[in-house]
């Protein structure tokens, strides 16, 4: 039985979205909320763009080719949420997910290139999306893969470990205000030293930030503990 797996990857900005905008605006970020499809089933994401001016902004946005009929759903004091559509010009990379029966679960954008939090089926779909780049000429630097292990442990890139030692803190109260056993308690119940413990809440609590906040740091260390 194959299994499903997590793939984070990098992507040039100039062969998928907002090129130009990021390129003409140093320090943007561009951050994926959802892909919708519209009636004609064109893709029209909803970006939270951060680190610069509303009118900056939209006047790069504009005079970006890669998308068209922007539009202004939320502000706040240091992010804006917008609707648009992608055109033509990022095409060849949602064809690449298309194909691949992928789904892009993150995407965020900064300094001329786009780091993706992609999950696809089985790795053998993965294989096709790199094939299919390299034929077309396009650039998908793979920075890791996760295999879907299953439950909290897959989707959030815990160890069995550390995924063990968050279910016994929060189940025995130790995340509770006061806390209702300590670290030296909660070792005993897993068997092993107060340091070990120590290290596997500190290791997990990095790996959730990671995981489910952070997509942009696509570095991923292996077998921690």
């Amino acid at each position: 039985m194959t299994s499903a797996c997590i793939v984070k990857a990098r992507i040039p900005a100039d062969e998928f979205a907002f090129y130009k905008a990021l390129s003409s605006l140093p320090g943007i970020e561009f951050e994926v909320e959802r892909i919708v499809l519209s009636g004609d089933k064109a893709p029209m994401p909803l970006f939270w763009i951060r680190n610069g001016e509303q009118e900056a902004i939209e006047a790069a946005i504009s005079d970006d080719p890669s998308v068209q009929n922007l539009t202004l759903l939320s502000a706040f004091e240091d992010e804006l949420l917008y609707r648009m559509e992608w055109i033509s010009e990022v095409k060849p990379v949602l064809q690449i997910l298309t194909n691949s029966k992928a789904t892009i679960t993150d995407a965020f954008g900064n300094d001329g290139q786009w780091i993706l939090r992609i999950l696809y089926p089985n790795r053998e779909l993965l294989s096709k999306t790199i094939e299919y780049a390299e034929q077309e000429g396009l650039t998908i630097e793979i920075d890791a893969i996760r295999k879907m292990r299953g439950k909290t442990v897959g989707r959030f890139g815990l160890t069995e470990e550390q995924f063990e030692a968050l279910e016994a803190a929060h189940e025995t109260g130790y995340f509770d205000i006061p806390r209702d056993t300590d670290q030296n308690e909660l070792a005993d119940k897993l068997d092993i030293s107060h340091q070990a413990l120590s290290e596997r809440l500190r290791r997990a609590t990095d790996a959730l930030i990671e995981d489910t906040l952070l997509v942009r740091k696509a570095e991923e260390s292996d077998g921690q503990k």
